[in-house]
């Protein structure tokens, strides 16, 4: 049996945050050889990500953040399994190296993230290994992306809801300010679309059905119910997509009107949100 000492473990405890009793069993397996103790927490990380498959993981963090060029914005979801976990330095930091790299490397999607190298070990392998430190489902379950001439990102206070807008030109007027805005809506209001046209035809019918039945269910005549349900569905654009919406600042006027005050011609062309638990 190779002897194991106490400073040998304290180091591998250093380097992977894992408890003592795990690196020392780790360096017995491995026969002292730090790095194959390294792999065989990993995979014990593994073993215990299998184990908890069935549990929940909705707490953890929201991060969105832009390049430096601002043609370039990601957002990212890690999850976990506790608030108290999700609020570690360790947990936090790890999040914010995945986003930076994401920022930097600009992989198509979830499985290209993950397979990008993360220092000595992959997204994937850094995600399992700190399932294998806290003992909880830890999961990078949400990428997204927006290439535009201009990106913004916000991070709502506390890190569990993140938002991103981009825009065809980054030559309007106060374009900074109106993109910090226009985010904030994002944020706050939740719009499934930025313009009615941009809105499913399966949505739509589904808001139209429900609306003609809730006229007839009110006991209004049949042959009007197609022309609420109509009327309800002006109501669900102007609630639920971002350029119809009241402007949060000022609800005298929607967000298209204050967009355009910067510039006739600007617009935006992709939106983003992400929030835990949902």
């Amino acid at each position: 049996m190779t002897n194991i000492t106490a400073a040998e473990v304290n180091k591998l405890r250093q380097i992977t945050g894992a408890g003592i009793m795990d690196c020392k069993q780790a360096l017995i397996e491995s026969g002292g050889d730090s790095e194959k103790a390294i792999e065989y927490l990993r995979k014990k990380g593994q073993k215990v990500a299998t184990k908890r498959a069935d549990r929940s993981a909705n707490e953890g963090i929201v991060l969105a953040k832009v390049n430096e060029g601002k043609e370039f914005g990601a957002m990212i979801m890690l999850n976990c399994e506790t608030d108290f976990v999700g609020k570690t330095q360790e947990f936090i930091d790890a999040a914010k190296s995945i986003l930076d790299l994401a920022v930097s490397e600009k992989p198509a999607d979830l499985e290209a993230l993950n397979t990008l190298k993360l220092g000595n070990i992959t997204v994937a392998d850094k995600v399992m290994e700190m399932t294998g430190k806290t003992g909880e489902k830890i999961g990078l379950n949400n990428y997204e992306t927006i290439q535009a001439p201009i990106v913004f990102a916000y991070n709502h206070h506390g890190n569990r809801l993140s938002s991103m807008a981009g825009f065809n030109t980054k030559n309007a007027a106060d374009i900074d300010n109106v993109g910090r805005d226009v985010v904030m809506q994002i944020a706050a209001m939740n719009p499934i679309a930025i313009d009615r046209g941009d809105v499913s035809k399966e949505v739509v019918d589904k808001e139209i059905e429900i609306g003609k039945d809730i006229a007839i269910q009110e006991g209004k005549p049949e042959e009007l119910a197609e022309k609420i349900a109509r009327g309800k569905l002006e109501k669900f654009f102007k609630e639920n997509t971002l350029l119809n919406q009241e402007f949060i600042k000022d609800s005298g006027i929607t967000v298209k009107e204050y967009i355009v005050r910067s510039g006739k011609d600007l617009k935006v062309t992709a939106m983003k949100r992400l929030m835990l638990g949902t």
